[in-house]
């Protein structure tokens, strides 16, 4: 077992993460260590994209062009799976975990996708095409964080999926306007002419009103995806249960954050304390344990429904 692998993965999650990096402890051993693999290789692969080092901005912006940068992620992700040596960190963690755990090439590749619509600088019009951005970068590392945890039944695939979207909604609400200030958008320009805005004005500080207004929408939308994804617990070994629902408390708490913020919800990044966690991982265990009783209600009708790849 590569020891030096772990010790990157750890050290990606602590920087690049902090809402996740304590949920994450709680997975048994070998769980662990396959989710922090993967995340070492969506964060770089996300950095490398954005030119930045475990989400932060460097000084010295990559001179290769994107387009070159995203198309050399997907050529090492498919050397990767295929089973090449690998000499970076992030794509020897995703061989492991791929390999280790038959994880589809499709859905990495999917994940890749979300980064093009980055690099293509894609507008959405409506909220399903926010929906799809949203299933690229996060659903899928839903899906393929529950194969890790020995998920197979499809329709506790979809729970993962759905908290996927709950999450990145969460995360779109919480930086927009940081997201404007480097001329990326993701809410729906339907959404944006309804309350008179384009995707120009969304940082400015005149329109926090009408931001607010989006960003609480966002926030709204996201609850049934976090509804249907809680009942998917009993779909999971317990430990795994318990990690999962306290990361579903803490993300939904900085989208409950952001909405009750109104037009102060951008003076601040909006997050969770230490205590505020340590409450949430309680509260996690309580549902953990309490989904091992009863059975699991059907997913609601008129969710968004994930792509279904001939192998995810």
């Amino acid at each position: 077992m590569n020891n030096t692998l772990m010790e990157h993965a750890d050290q990606t999650i602590a920087v690049g993460s902090k809402s996740f990096a304590t949920a994450a402890k709680l997975f048994d051993a070998p769980t662990r260590r396959g989710v922090l693999m993967l995340y070492a290789w969506c964060r770089h692969c996300d950095d490398v994209i954005d030119g930045q080092a475990l989400g932060f901005n460097i000084e010295t912006p990559e001179a290769t062009p994107a387009e070159q940068r995203l198309e050399t992620l997907k050529s090492e992700t498919r050397r990767a799976w295929e089973g090449a040596v690998m000499t970076e960190p992030a794509f020897a963690a995703f061989q492991e975990v791929a390999l280790g755990h038959n994880i589809p090439l499709p859905l990495a590749l999917a994940h890749l996708e979300g980064f093009a619509m980055d690099v293509r600088e894609t507008r959405y019009e409506t909220f399903e095409d926010t929906l799809l951005y949203c299933y690229r970068v996060a659903g899928v590392v839903g899906l393929m964080m529950a194969r890790i945890m020995g998920v197979r039944d499809e329709a506790v695939l979809d729970r993962a999926c759905d908290l996927g979207l709950a999450f990145q909604l969460t995360n779109i609400a919480r930086d927009i306007v940081e997201d404007a200030r480097v001329g990326r958008c993701y809410l729906p320009a339907r959404w944006l002419a309804e309350v008179g805005l384009t995707p120009e004005q969304v940082a400015d500080p005149g329109k926090r009103q009408q931001v607010a207004r989006l960003a609480q929408r966002l926030v709204a939308e996201a609850e049934p995806y976090y509804a249907s994804a809680r009942a998917g617990l009993a779909g999971l070994p317990l430990r795994s249960a318990w990690a999962i629902a306290s990361a579903h408390g803490v993300y939904r708490e900085i989208g409950v954050k952001v909405s009750a913020a109104g037009e102060q919800a951008w003076d601040k990044r909006q997050g969770t304390n230490a205590l505020e966690k340590s409450a949430l991982l309680m509260k996690g265990a309580a549902l953990a344990l309490t989904s091992r009783f009863g059975s699991q209600a059907p997913r609601p009708a008129g969710l968004w429904q994930r792509p279904l790849l001939a192998s995810a």
